[in-house]
């Protein structure tokens, strides 16, 4: 057994949130992958355009290594959530294209830098904004993760695709009849509490 490394196990459960992220678009058309399925307008391509933000933000402004070409540059004056949907203009090909150039950039600032080493947040409150590699990969995992359960919920509300990630779903082996079944169920149980409480 190897001596456990804090920064490679963060950095792997990073990237493995990332290839899920990207991999809830395959198979999709390109409506699919923009079509807004919640009230808030939460869809596919929307949360890898985000996250690229995240990432840029996190691991480029934050240790002192922009990278504005990698991204264009959302401005003051941006529109509200402009970073949560691709416009007409903005291919898959693009936003994902940009998104890995974000993760490689962001890959040089982990690689580079120790799990100690000092950044600072301009927009976090000031009790907390001097911050460490490690606090942004921590946040950043759990960004990613949290957005990727997001684009889970999404794809199965598209075409009812689940999954873990590629190759293991980490579902029960159930036919369509068992899932009718179990919601049904679900159902009627919500239903029946529902009346008895508030």
């Amino acid at each position: 057994m190897t001596a456990p490394d804090p920064k490679k196990d963060l950095h792997r459960y990073l990237q493995t949130a990332r290839d899920v992220l990207l991999w809830k678009l395959e198979g999709l058309s390109e409506y699919d992958i923009r079509r807004p399925l919640t009230p808030t307008g939460t869809n596919l391509l929307g949360l890898v355009k985000h996250v690229s933000y995240c990432e840029l933000g996190y691991f480029g402004d934050t240790f002192g290594r922009p990278a504005d070409h990698l991204l264009p540059r959302l401005t003051q004056d941006a529109e509200t959530n402009a970073d949560m949907w691709a416009t007409a203009n903005e291919s898959r090909e693009d936003v994902v294209g940009r998104y890995r150039r974000v993760c490689a950039h962001a890959d040089a600032t982990i690689e580079s830098l120790a799990l100690d080493a000092a950044g600072w947040v301009p927009h976090w409150p000031a009790d907390r904004s001097e911050v460490t590699l490690h606090r942004i990969l921590v946040h950043m995992l759990a960004e990613t993760q949290r957005h990727a359960g997001h684009a889970d919920i999404v794809r199965e509300l598209v075409d009812g695709a689940t999954g873990l990630r590629d190759g293991n779903d980490n579902m029960p082996p159930a036919d369509l009849a068992w899932w009718e079944g179990y919601r049904h169920r679900l159902e009627r149980v919500a239903r029946g509490v529902g009346a008895d409480r508030p």
